[in-house]
């Protein structure tokens, strides 16, 4: 190649570097300022991201053993979260107890320490016997026999006899029956009962935990029919008992977790999302089938409880003038709402201050191709469409429910008459199991939402006076499996005899019967309601259209009304 080629290659290859870099310095200003401003926000979603995934990792890790309600798992979840909330700078809700606010976990009742030897062979609790849990606690040590029953001495009793002669009858309870037996044997004298079936005919009868009903005035033990086949124990007329009966109610302590963005404003926005988890499914709230296992509970609700943490850095960082922030993890979600229902009665900041609460429950498996995205309780405050301004975001494909009820704790701040939204990314096959895990979230969906109630947010406090609660229709929950269904909202969380009813759903049997909420369901007919169990079991003995009473306990007076299925 010439000289002169050689000179003219270079000085094009020159001024077409010299041009590049011309155009770059000469950009305009405000295509600059689009390019570090798209940098910015990038760098924001990565941080968010990386963020949701940290905390999740955390939350659901083995370590956490599905964090339980009144575990140690719970209370490494609980620290956790105090962690964060120290290193963000955002102080206890609570002047009083800090972070933590515990509350009470009525169990059920237990066995507690309860034995039984006949002849001298010991018998294995649950597997060979069990106290009736509406027995007395006490002791046996006496000689009995089979055939005897006489004043003073413990007495036996063949179900089999009652089975055989109600066997035509479709509205014997064979417990209902036993408790009656009971009664009359202790008013004949007797000092225990001790049950048992000598027949082929399998009988109902369990250790009911959740039953509530008051015990009898003696121990009543159920003899299970292998046991009581035993050469030890029927093999002798006369059987030396000695027995001791110990049926106890068990509570647990569970801790919601507060903190609170004070922006010295008159009203606030509650954010909320429950933090427990099923721990290996001992409440038996789980689907999984197989042995007990660690259920972690990633997007049940690490997810939400996840993206609870980074829209408190966000809000604290950049704060919304006008509303302050109150930021609630709750525990119990799981056993029944537990957690939020006691902070909602024992809140630190005054429910009358609140202008909403949001609940994020399941936020963290949005479907890349679906992109739905479920939003209840927008029917709650004539404010919500405005706020929510679904046609700006086809990043999400919105299902909208206008119901302020659900089976997630934002339930409980609707009933204090609080206007409420909940996010949910739906259900899916892991839910409830243990397969439910950290790594099959979709962390980039659950960012995208985070950064939607974000703004949510912000919009609040020009939208103000539109935040007035408006009351929508009751979700009838836990009634699908049944031929009727009265139309109440259970409150799980009644520790008392009885069903409370914590909501009345419009124009079902319930309404219509003139239930109020509060009223505590009693009977059913001609059957007991001891609690929700006995209640359910009650509702599958009626056929829809059919006319019955219902005795409720309103205040302190009892009252009975005519109800049709």
């Amino acid at each position: 190649m010439s000289f002169f080629h050689k000179y003219n290659s270079i000085a094009r290859v020159a001024g077409l570097l010299l041009l590049t870099f011309c155009t770059g310095f000469f950009e305009p200003a405000s295509g600059q300022k689009r390019k570090a401003k798209a940098r910015a926000a990038q760098n924001s979603m990565d941080m968010l991201v990386q963020n949701l995934q940290k905390h999740v990792g955390i939350l659901a890790a083995d370590s956490l053993e599905g964090r339980r309600t009144g575990t140690a798992g719970e209370q490494k979840a609980i620290a956790y979260l105090k962690s964060q909330y120290e290193a963000l700078g955002i102080p206890p809700a609570s002047t009083k107890g800090g972070y933590f606010l515990p509350f009470e976990v009525n169990e059920g009742k237990s066995w507690g320490s309860s034995t039984l030897m006949i002849n001298q062979q010991k018998l294995k609790i649950g597997s060979d016997f069990f106290p009736m849990v509406w027995s007395a606690n006490g002791a046996i040590d006496k000689q009995t026999a089979l055939a005897l029953n006489e004043g003073g001495n413990p007495w036996w009793h063949d179900v089999k006899e009652d089975i055989d002669a109600n066997a035509q009858n479709p509205h014997f309870l064979l417990e209902e029956h036993l408790k009656l037996v009971a009664k009359k044997a202790a008013a004949k004298g007797a000092t225990a009962l001790l049950l048992y079936n000598s027949g082929t005919v399998a009988d109902s009868l369990a250790f009911n935990k959740n039953d509530r009903v008051q015990p009898v005035s003696i121990p009543v033990i159920y003899v299970k029919n292998k046991a009581y086949l035993s050469e030890a124990s029927v093999a002798h007329e006369l059987l030396y008992v000695v027995a001791q009966v110990t049926v106890e109610t068990k509570q647990r302590t569970g801790y919601n977790v507060a903190a609170y963005i004070d922006n010295g404003a008159e009203k606030t926005v509650v954010l909320g999302a429950h933090f427990d988890h099923l721990g290996y499914g001992e409440d038996e709230n789980s689907r999984h089938t197989g042995a007990p296992a660690i259920h972690n509970g990633a997007d049940d609700n690490a997810s939400g409880t996840a993206a609870l943490l980074e829209l408190a850095r966000i809000l604290k960082t950049q704060p919304v003038a006008g509303i302050n922030i109150l930021l609630v993890h709750f525990s119990g979600e799981e056993l029944g709402l537990f957690g939020s229902k006691h902070f909602a009665d024992h809140s630190p900041v005054p429910t009358s201050t609140m202008l909403a609460m949001i609940n994020m429950d399941m936020v963290g498996r949005l479907n890349d191709s679906t992109r739905v995205l479920t939003v209840g309780g927008v029917g709650t405050a004539p404010a919500w469409p405005t706020l929510m301004n679904t046609a700006a975001h086809p990043e999400f494909v919105f299902k909208i429910d206008s119901s302020g009820t659900g089976p997630s704790d934002h339930t409980s701040f609707y009933r204090k008459n609080i206007p409420v939204l909940f996010f949910f990314t739906g259900l899916h096959t892991d839910y409830h199991k243990p397969s439910d895990d950290a790594q099959l979230l979709n962390y980039k969906g659950q960012a995208q939402i985070v950064n939607y109630i974000e703004q949510i947010v912000r919009g609040i406090p020009a939208q103000q006076s539109n935040l007035v609660f408006t009351k929508t229709r009751e979700q009838s929950m836990g009634t699908g499996r049944f031929k009727v269904s009265m139309g109440i909202m259970p409150d799980y969380t009644y520790a008392g005899t009885g069903v409370r009813a914590d909501g009345i759903i419009e124009g079902r049997a319930a309404q219509k019967a003139g239930l109020q909420t509060g009223d505590i369901i009693v009977q059913l007919g001609e059957f007991l309601v001891n609690s929700v169990e006995t209640y359910m079991q009650a509702l599958n003995r009626f056929e829809k259209g059919q006319a019955t009473t219902v005795t409720i306990k309103r205040g302190s007076d009892l009252k009975e009304l005519p109800l049709t299925f």
